[in-house]
């Protein structure tokens, strides 16, 4: 995701400069302005921005009039002034209005980004409690980074934002939950939303990785470092360089390798096999688990100091169990997947089945459920006999716990989800049909068979 830079100078060969040093530094979305009126016109008219760079003595208006204007139409926007006098009384007046910091021509490079850097954690961080307080969910600036990851569930859609929020920054993260809730998936949405989305994105089992093979895998070798290398050998962290490492099943890394990881995102560096020169790595880090890592630490078998390391960012995925509203919508999207796109492909009771299943195995069970039912059902409508049996068998009892009450029929079953559903959804046949899993005029039919109104 860009971040939205604006610099505003009049000085020409300032704003040229400025915008060379932030582009090499990795930043997309910038924006310059010589004159400060147009400026507080864009801003006034609804332009947004992350960062504005503003200078104080302007003419037509100075800097200092210019943040008060983005401050009252955008407080959001992390200002950064620059001025080529050091006056402590001009400087408390803007940190008073609002700026975020006050730098001093000349000011170098490695300032200028340190200080938007700063800034922009800032902001997200903001961005997060905010986000907490509010009653709905904003929609997400980069939607197609987040379209692989199906959900109406509004817990879920809060992650999502969560996550896009994260993607703008740096810092490693940290996704915990079941297995199969979606953790890589997740992963690979915030590379594809972050600035890192044009380089490699490497995905790694920590549970395959021994002692005898991490220095290789990670660090690589170079040629005649031991017997048989033949030529020199990137590992994982040369191979992903300026782009997103996920690091699966961080949870089982035998702790005697938890240092050497923890000494990669300390210092930025390794070592490869065969030389003592260390190597500078430029790459963002995902790791993702299903274990208790405060059980793990409490027990010696995870590092505090890498937990802390890896969990400054962090998500935690819900099971599929707490937001079954999304499994229509995950079968819809696996019909599709293997060859089915019509939602009339599954009859409405199998349908009332797997609502009623809990889903141990989470998004990955739900998809091989779905597999297996096309494959059963050679080319007709998915029915009930298509599901596997403890299937079948938990959901009856999770429908029908009391046995000695009468038993609906399977038409009357239908009409009550139908009905149910139609209601839930203030009546809307589209929304509906879709929920349901079947097309429009079959719910039509049925609307008007069952006196549904």
């Amino acid at each position: 995701m860009k971040n939205r830079i604006l610099v505003v100078d009049d000085e020409i060969d300032f704003l040229d400069s400025v915008r060379r040093g932030l582009i090499t530094s990795g930043f997309k979305g910038i924006q310059t302005e010589s004159d400060p009126r147009i400026a507080a016109a864009a801003v006034e008219n609804g332009a947004v921005f992350d960062i504005a760079l503003i200078d104080i003595t302007m003419p037509g208006m100075d800097g200092v009039q210019l943040l008060e204007i983005f401050k009252k139409h955008q407080p959001q926007i992390e200002c950064i002034m620059v001025t080529a006098l050091d006056e402590a009384r001009t400087a408390v007046n803007c940190l008073k209005i609002g700026a975020y910091d006050y730098l001093v021509k000349p000011v170098s490079k490695e300032d200028l980004i340190s200080s938007i850097q700063r800034a922009l954690e800032r902001k997200r961080l903001l961005d997060i409690l905010d986000l907490g307080k509010r009653k709905s969910t904003p929609e997400l600036k980069n939607p197609s980074a987040f379209a692989p990851i199906v959900t109406r569930n509004e817990q879920m859609n809060r992650i999502l934002k969560i996550a896009e929020l994260h993607a703008a920054s740096d810092a490693p993260i940290l996704i915990t939950g079941e297995t199969g809730t979606g953790k890589e998936l997740f992963s690979q949405a915030i590379h594809a939303a972050s600035d890192r989305s044009g380089c490699q994105f490497t995905a790694i089992n920590m549970d395959a990785i021994t002692d005898s093979l991490f220095d290789a895998e990670f660090f690589g070798h170079t040629k005649g470092a031991y017997t048989g290398a033949d030529k020199d050998r990137p590992g994982y962290l040369e191979n992903t360089h300026k782009g997103t490492l996920f690091l699966d099943e961080i949870g089982n890394l035998m702790p005697t390798l938890q240092g050497k990881l923890l000494r990669v995102l300390q210092n930025g560096e390794f070592i490869k096999i065969g030389t003592n020169i260390p190597r500078k790595v430029d790459l963002r880090i995902i790791a993702a688990t299903n274990k208790d890592l405060d059980r793990m630490m409490a027990t010696g078998r995870f590092r505090k100091d890498l937990y802390y390391r890896l969990s400054g960012s962090w998500l935690h995925l819900p099971p599929l169990r707490e937001r079954l509203e999304d499994v229509p919508l995950l079968i819809n999207d696996f019909l599709k997947e293997f060859g089915r796109p019509d939602s009339d492909e599954i009859d409405p009771a199998a349908m009332d089945v797997l609502m009623a299943y809990d889903y141990p195995g989470n998004v990955r069970e739900l998809k091989s459920i779905v597999r297996s039912a096309v494959n059963l059902a050679q080319g007709k409508p998915i029915q009930i006999n298509c599901l596997p049996t403890h299937i079948r068998n938990r959901a009856v009892k999770s429908v029908h716990p009391l046995q000695d009450q009468p038993v609906p029929t399977l038409a009357e079953l239908e009409k009550n989800h139908i009905s149910a559903v139609y209601r839930m959804l203030d009546h809307n046949k589209a929304e509906s049909a879709r929920v349901l899993g079947i097309g429009i005029n079959t719910l039509r039919r049925k609307l008007k068979a069952y006196g549904i109104k």
